[in-house]
């Protein structure tokens, strides 16, 4: 045999190897801890109320809906797709149906899939199922969780679709190890390294239930979380794209995250998808909001509030902002220094006003925005390009929306006109570009680009009053 043809051989049989040690390390059966038999309450009981209850509050706080519930849908039938790079998964159904949904599992059985990420049979869960958050949830909560699913959701018969991932990546095996190679074992949150029990109380919200890490955390080549807590500098400090919209740093830096904003601005965001100076943009915090923090309680909103104030500054933001009226002079004057302030002043100024303000109630102020001042502009370019509705809330009903300029704007003209934004108003941030522009314009289908918005620029006078003066 040839030299060439035996390191060949060599390499086929390393390879196999490989193959077979790595299936089957993934295919040894994971051993959780057996937390007991489901609560045994008597049906129709003052307990079992009491639990049915506790439990819907932790599903509303784990915002068990959005992904779970597809549009027009089921509560928890599922079929809502979930983007990856690698393809859509589709939510399963969670109701308590026997033949479709969860109503075979048993206690234990809902707390390997919850906590674990592991399904009854032992094959994995996509992360997209967020349990290394969840791992964090405590046997209570997950106990009132179960009786809820269990006793208190109406049983659909909905099949499961099928993921749209194709093969060979579509194969659950090589899942196993990610699982046991980067999800956290389960442990709730230890509360008492907090001094404040607010404080404490706001950390569980946010590393467990409420799973923001899944979204705001930046992650690794392998798809983990950097960070699942304060413990690592990269917790909640802006994390990959959702849908097409960044989630934006939520640490202490003052230009790009929450350094600027007081715990009622967080409060007021999470109650309303809207304070005095900054709204939210994009469907996946609309979700976030209408589906699950408008439904908690004050003091648990203040809490997360307040756990997040403690989270100091990155001090990697790259932008700048120092407070400057000089672009609203010039605009109010009438000086146009570039295109992008011409397409500013036709198509923004209505509603924003030349000072980049609005009028605080409406819609979002321009300077010092996070979104705006975000290192990835990516978020703003897609407000441009397909325009965005805030969600309508028990605190603040009115779903009022911006319109999409896709439809009118070439990619140079939209990356003009975003940059323009990011470099008013002593904003400071690296201007856009048209490809840029382009790549965020072709992640976008026509029903999307049209979706939920306003159609024109004369409704969008009407929402706010055609007879302001813009300046």
């Amino acid at each position: 045999m040839s030299s060439k043809k035996k390191i060949l051989a060599g390499v086929v049989g390393v390879g196999a190897l490989v193959f077979v040690g790595a299936l089957a390390y993934a295919l040894i059966p994971t051993e959780t801890r057996d937390i007991g038999a489901g609560p045994q309450v008597a049906a129709g009981s003052a307990e079992e109320k009491q639990l049915i209850e506790a439990g819907r509050y932790v599903a509303v706080a784990s915002d068990c809906i959005a992904c779970h519930t597809a549009g027009n849908g089921k509560q928890y039938a599922g079929g809502r797709g979930i983007e990856s790079p690698i393809g859509t998964m589709y939510a399963t159904n969670i109701t308590p149906d026997k033949k479709t949904g969860i109503g075979n599992y048993t206690l234990n059985d809902f707390d390997r899939a919850v906590r674990h990420g592991i399904k009854p049979g032992g094959g994995t869960l996509y992360p997209s199922m967020p349990y290394p958050s969840y791992a964090k949830m405590s046997d209570q909560d997950l106990r009132a969780l179960y009786v809820y699913f269990m006793k208190g959701v109406a049983p659909v018969e909905a099949e499961n679709r099928a993921s749209d991932i194709p093969w060979p990546l579509s194969m659950r095996w090589p899942l196993s190890i990610w699982r046991k190679q980067f999800a956290p074992a389960v442990a709730p949150v230890d509360t008492s390294k907090y001094a404040d029990a607010n404080i404490a109380r706001g950390a569980y919200l946010v590393q467990s239930l409420g799973h923001c890490g899944s979204c705001h955390t930046p992650r690794s080549n392998t798809m983990s979380e950097l960070a699942l807590d304060e413990s690592g500098p990269e917790y909640l400090s802006g994390g990959p794209l959702i849908d097409g919209w960044l989630a934006i740093n939520l640490r202490g830096d003052k230009v790009g995250g929450m350094g600027a904003w007081s715990q009622e601005d967080i409060v007021a965001t999470l109650k309303s998808a809207r304070n005095s100076h900054t709204a939210v943009v994009g469907g996946p915090m609309n979700d976030v909001v209408s589906h699950s923090t408008q439904h908690m309680t004050d003091a648990d909103l203040n809490a997360m509030a307040a756990y997040i104030k403690t989270l100091p500054a990155t001090g990697k933001t790259k932008a700048t902002y120092t407070v400057s009226d000089t672009t609203a002079k010039e605009l109010f004057a009438g000086v146009e220094k570039n295109r992008g302030a011409q397409l500013y002043l036709d198509n923004c100024a209505a509603c924003h006003r030349t000072d980049g303000k609005s009028n605080r109630i409406v819609f979002p102020a321009l300077p010092g925005n996070p979104t705006v001042l975000q290192d990835d502009p990516t978020s703003l370019i897609r407000v441009v390009l397909a325009g965005s509705r805030l969600p309508s809330t028990k605190t603040a009903p009115s779903d009022l929306g911006m319109p999409g300029f896709a439809w009118r704007l070439s990619d140079d003209e939209a990356a003009q006109l975003v940059s323009f934004v990011r470099q008013s108003w002593g904003n400071n941030a690296a201007a856009a570009t048209a490809s840029q522009v382009e790549k965020v314009r072709k992640g976008m289908d026509e029903q999307e680009l049209k979706a939920g918005n306003v159609t024109s620029l004369e409704e969008m006078r009407k929402i706010t009053g055609a007879e302001q003066k813009v300046h």
